[in-house]
């Protein structure tokens, strides 16, 4: 597709659609939620613009990095994406090159990868992850960085730490369309960051941290269990062509 046939759909110019591609300007939110209404990508862009506006907000990620390298707890909901503490190497570069909103991948990708140091500590937190099927049969980076992904999430399923479930498309709706979350919780701080078509946030609020907790008990409800979660896993990955 041409930057032509993408300024069609969004209804812009050639010459703003390569500003965009260029970094030169940032995608505008609507832009972003159009391309994935249009493309079915599932949040997909959205998602990679709000990135792009978090990358600028050192504040943020300074509150966020240390309550997560201390947390005892961590519990994510993953709507369309394979949150960062899973993620395997070529399918975060996959990622941020996709985006087109990082100077750096190579960088950013090897940072991402450090933090999962925090699931190998001496006394590693209590992962759980609830996974949308989206997240897991939508081949970013092509098949085969996919597969590789779906069978890194296999492997992590099986640490006494790693609880990983999967909410099968065929549930329907549900509370956690409205966005992924992920809540840290720690023996000192606690936060929680949402990514909401309200705008992705970090909040410690007590009230807010205590209904994402609702809300992931209720998505949890939905969910398979661990091992037809892994079950489930294997079989996109052998399906994936």
């Amino acid at each position: 597709m041409t930057q032509t046939d993408v300024g069609k759909i969004l209804g812009v110019t050639k010459t703003q659609v390569s500003n965009w591609e260029s970094a030169r300007e940032n995608l505008p939110l609507k832009h972003a939620e159009t391309l994935d209404r249009v493309w079915r990508t599932y949040g997909h862009f959205t998602r990679l613009r709000r990135l792009a506006e978090q990358a600028h907000d050192p504040g943020w990620w300074a509150q966020y990095t240390p309550i997560e390298a201390q947390a005892s707890r961590i519990c994510y909901w993953a709507l369309a994406i394979i949150p960062g503490l899973l993620q395997t190497p070529d399918y975060a570069r996959a990622l941020l090159e996709d985006g087109q909103i990082i100077e750096d991948v190579e960088a950013t990708a090897e940072a991402r990868m450090a933090r999962q140091e925090v699931l190998s500590r001496d006394k590693p937190p209590e992962l759980r992850a609830l996974l949308n099927e989206s997240a897991l049969d939508q081949p970013v980076g092509g098949p085969e960085v996919m597969r590789e992904q779906l069978a890194h999430l296999i492997t992590l399923s099986h640490r006494r730490n790693v609880i990983l479930r999967v909410v099968r498309r065929s549930v329907g709706a549900h509370i956690g369309l409205d966005g992924s979350f992920a809540i840290l919780d720690g023996p000192k701080d606690s936060a929680a960051y949402m990514d909401a078509n309200t705008g992705g946030r970090l909040t410690q609020d007590p009230t807010r941290l205590d209904d994402l907790h609702w809300r992931f008990g209720l998505i949890g409800s939905e969910a398979l269990s661990a091992s037809a979660s892994r079950a489930h896993i294997a079989q996109i990955m052998e399906a994936m062509q």
